[in-house]
């Protein structure tokens, strides 16, 4: 009795296609964390606080001022690299000027109680801080959120700060009379300062009072 002959049996791999409408998407690179090399950069510089502050406590002035040198080069590249290349982000914007008060407000506090710049220098500094992030936490707790925007006035304070801290420090760590230049920087620091608050101040409450009137 002849045998049946068994069909042939193809197996053939075919991809299946998600029916239109699943919601399967695939992305290149799902998955991948992408490391934004300018926020590493501000991270590293907010570590280098502590260790400037321990080293002029220490009276280790020309391992402060090499640090502080670093520090501002490092702002300098992070903010290029994030710029040139597009990685800026929210966290960016958040960590930099973060990182930025951090150092001088540590730096002015040190020298100051090393007794290296006027205490009074030191307490306008540091309180004109305190005011703002105390303005923008209330205008947060009325839910009224506030963006303080640096304006020109406070850039220009920020770079009398660092040029008066950096003046400081270099004097101590080679041994020159910072003479006139400190009263001069001295002088620009507290101008610019009381000007940049006040201007803060007025816009704070401008806005609080514009939301009220709504």
């Amino acid at each position: 009795m002849a045998r049946m002959a068994r069909p042939a049996v193809l197996c053939r791999y075919q991809p299946v296609q998600p029916p239109e409408g699943a919601g399967f998407e695939v992305r290149p690179g799902a998955g991948k964390r992408r490391v934004s090399i300018p926020n590493i950069i501000t991270l590293g510089r907010i570590l280098l606080v502590p260790i400037i502050v321990w080293a002029i406590v220490s009276s280790q002035m020309e391992v402060a001022f090499a640090l502080f040198l670093i520090a501002g080069i490092s702002d300098a590249v992070d903010g290029f690299l994030a710029k040139r290349f597009n990685m800026t982000s929210e966290l960016g914007a958040l960590l930099d000027p973060l990182a930025d008060k951090a150092l001088l407000v540590s730096i002015y506090l040190a020298l100051g109680i090393w007794g290296a710049i006027p205490r009074w220098i030191v307490i306008l500094v540091v309180s004109r801080d305190i005011m703002i992030v105390t303005a923008v936490i209330v205008s947060w707790l009325f839910d009224k959120p506030v963006e303080m925007k640096p304006s020109k006035v406070s850039k220009l304070n920020t770079a009398a700060q660092v040029a008066y801290a950096a003046l400081m420090l270099a004097s101590l760590a080679f041994g020159f009379k910072p003479a006139p230049y400190d009263i001069i920087l001295m002088s620009l620091v507290t101008v610019f300062t009381l000007s940049s608050v006040s201007l803060y101040l007025v816009e704070w409450l401008r806005h609080m009072s514009t939301i009220e009137a709504k």
